[in-house]
C-alpha cells in the first residue's frame, strides 16, 4: 500500500482525539476507511491548547492506535483547527480583467479573491479561510465560476475565516512534535459539513451546529456556499456540570447518568419514572428521572437560542429549508431533535457520516464526522495537487508559515 495514496484526518477536541486514515475507493466514489482511533484529550480546552506536552502526548498516543490498525505510519494529516478565537467577517474585492479580449482567466480569479484578502485584520490575527461566495462580471451578479466570460470588471464577496496566530502556531508545534506534517488546517465545522451536509442540503440553505465538548460552532450555507460561522463558549460538558451540580454527584458519574438516562426532552419521561445511582457506580440514591430531564433541557434550550439569534443576525431564522443538522460528540444526547425543531422552528436531523466505506462500525457516529471531512479534504486537496477547487482557499500566507515551521523542526531531527 503507498502511502501517498492515504488520506488522514486528524479531530484535535478539547475532550477526544479522534483520527482516521482511508484511501480513495477503487470503484466507487467516496473514501474508504481503514483506521480510525479515538482517546482521550490533554492539554486542550475550549479548541485552543493550553499545554504542548499533554497535547502531543494524547496525539501521539491515538496515532499510535490507527498506525496499529493499518500497519503504516501516519507521516501528513489534514488537522482541525477550534476555539472561540475563529471569527469570521465578509470581505469585497476588485479588479480590473488582466487580457485585452476580456476572458476572464484563473489569474483574475486569483488576484480578486487576493484584493479581498486585504481586509483589516485584528491584531495578532491570521486568515485560515478564504471563502469567495459569488463573483460579480462587471454588472451580472450572482456568478459562481467566471472562469471563460466576457468583461471588463470582476468583483467577489467573500467571506474571510480568521484565527488567533499565536493558537494556530501552538497548534502547529504539537502535531510537528508528534512527527507528522501538517497538509492543511480546516476549520473543525466545515470539515464536519463535508461529511454529513449534502450538495443539495448547502444549496437549499442549512445549518450545521457541531456539539463539542466546550464549544457549539455553526455554519451557515446557502446556494452552495458559506455565509456565516460562528463559534459559541458552550458545550456538551456545560450539561455534564449542570447534571452534577443539579444531583450533587461528581462530575464522572454525572456524565454516565446523562449518557445512560438523560435526554433533552422532558416530556417523554414519566414523572414517577426513577434512576438508581447504584447501578451505576455511585450511591444507592433514587433520583426523578424528570428532574434529570429538566436539568438537561434547560442548558439545551440555553445553547439552541444562542444558536438562533446567530441566525437571527444574519436573517435567517426559521428561513432555511434544510434545516438545522447537529453533528459532533454532543450529537448522542437524546431529545435533540425534539427540542431543536421547537427552539428552531425548522427541520433538525442528526448529522452522520455518509460517503464512506469501512468494516469499522464506529465511523458511522456524530462523532467521527470532523475527522472524515478533514480525510476528505485531504483526499481533495491532493486530486486537485493542492489546489482545492470548490473549497475554500487557503492563504498561501499560512501554507508559508507551515512550511517554514515544518522545516525548523526538521531542523533538530537526528
Amino acid at each position: 500500500m503507498a502511502r501517498a495514496d492515504l488520506h488522514t484526518g486528524l479531530d484535535v477536541g478539547s475532550a477526544m482525539v479522534r483520527v482516521v486514515v482511508g484511501q480513495r475507493h477503487p470503484t466507487e466514489e467516496g473514501l474508504q476507511i481503514l483506521g480510525a482511533a479515538e482517546g482521550p484529550a490533554e492539554g486542550i480546552s475550549k479548541g485552543t491548547i493550553t499545554s504542548i506536552e499533554d497535547a502531543v502526548s494524547s496525539i501521539s498516543s491515538t496515532l499510535e492506535k490507527v498506525e496499529r490498525m493499518t500497519g503504516v505510519p501516519v507521516e501528513q494529516a489534514a488537522v482541525s483547527i477550534n476555539g472561540t478565537h475563529i471569527v469570521s467577517q465578509e470581505s469585497h474585492g476588485i479588479v480590473a480583467v488582466a487580457k485585452a479580449d476580456g476572458e476572464i482567466r484563473q489569474n483574475d480569479v486569483d488576484r480578486v479573491i487576493e484584493a479581498a484578502q486585504a481586509v483589516a485584520t485584528p491584531p495578532n490575527y491570521e486568515i485560515l479561510h478564504v471563502v469567495p461566495r459569488s463573483f460579480t462580471v462587471d454588472n451580472h451578479h450572482g456568478v459562481k465560476d467566471p472562469i471563460g466570460m466576457s468583461g471588463m470588471r470582476l468583483e467577489v464577496d467573500a467571506q474571510i475565516i480568521q484565527g488567533l496566530s499565536a493558537q494556530m502556531k501552538n497548534l502547529q508545534k504539537a502535531i510537528y512534535r508528534t512527527g507528522v506534517n501538517i497538509d492543511d488546517l480546516v476549520l473543525a465545522v466545515l470539515a464536519s459539513s463535508l461529511a454529513c451536509a449534502s450538495k443539495r442540503q448547502k444549496e437549499l440553505g442549512v445549518a450545521v451546529l457541531n456539539l463539542g465538548a466546550t464549544t457549539a460552532s455553526l455554519m451557515v450555507f446557502e446556494e452552495g456556499e458559506v455565509m456565516h460561522t460562528k463559534i459559541l463558549p458552550v458545550g456538551a460538558s456545560h450539561i455534564t456540570n449542570d447534571v452534577a451540580i443539579g444531583l450533587r454527584i461528581g462530575i464522572d458519574l454525572a456524565e454516565r447518568v446523562k449518557l445512560e438516562f438523560g435526554t433533552a426532552w422532558s416530556e417523554e419521561v414519566q414523572k414517577r419514572e426513577e434512576v438508581n445511582l447504584g447501578e451505576i457506580g455511585g450511591e444507592a440514591t433514587a433520583v426523578s428521572r424528570r428532574h434529570i430531564a429538566e436539568i438537561i433541557e434547560a442548558r439545551v434550550e440555553e445553547i439552541f437560542k444562542m444558536v438562533d439569534r446567530e441566525l437571527q443576525h444574519i436573517d435567517r431564522s426559521g428561513l432555511l429549508p434544510a434545516g438545522v443538522i447537529i453533528t459532533g460528540g454532543g450529537a448522542k444526547l437524546s431529545g435533540l431533535v425534539e427540542v431543536g425543531k421547537r427552539e428552531f422552528r425548522l427541520p433538525v436531523t442528526i448529522g452522520v457520516p455518509t460517503g464512506y466505506t469501512s468494516a469499522i462500525d464506529k465511523i458511522q457516529d456524530p462523532d467521527f464526522t470532523t475527522a472524515l471531512g478533514l480525510a476528505s479534504w485531504s483526499a481533495e486537496m491532493h486530486a486537485k495537487g493542492g489546489v482545492l477547487s470548490h473549497l475554500p482557499l487557503r492563504l498561501t500566507a499560512v501554507n508559508d508559515t507551515i512550511d517554514r515551521m515544518r522545516r525548523w523542526f526538521k531542523s533538530f531531527l537526528p
